[in-house]
């Protein structure tokens, strides 16, 4: 019988929050499961060592999804565990030094849309 029913998922933006859900939902659901991330190693790695402890399979691995050639290197690792059958692409930029900015547009401006303004 395969190890990995499923095949194997490759989960972006899944050291936390709806990523990590998101990958431990699919190691329950029979996929080895590649949780990436891009800083935040240590909930990376809890949430590969909580799969673990269920039973499933999980590895982490370090990517900018901005950077084709991490992009390349995460399809990489997921292949050695077998064939990447699902990609959820949850990595998302949330503010601080990364946010975009758009020249001569105000936050209130940029806001207001999302806000119903």
């Amino acid at each position: 019988m395969d190890a990995h029913p499923r095949g194997v998922a490759i989960v972006t933006g899944a050291s936390r929050g709806i990523g990590a859900a998101v990958a431990k939902r699919a190691a329950a659901a029979g996929y080895a499961v590649v949780v990436n991330y891009s800083a935040d190693a240590g909930g990376a790695r809890a949430v590969v060592e909580g799969i673990v402890r269920d039973g499933g399979t999980a590895v982490a691995h370090e990517a900018d999804v901005s950077d084709a050639a991490a992009v390349k290197r995460l399809f990489d690792v997921a292949a050695a565990l077998g064939p990447v059958t699902a990609v959820v692409n949850n990595a998302g930029i949330t503010g601080g030094a990364h946010a975009c900015q758009v020249p001569g547009m105000s936050r209130q401006r940029y806001s207001g849309p999302a806000n119903g303004d």
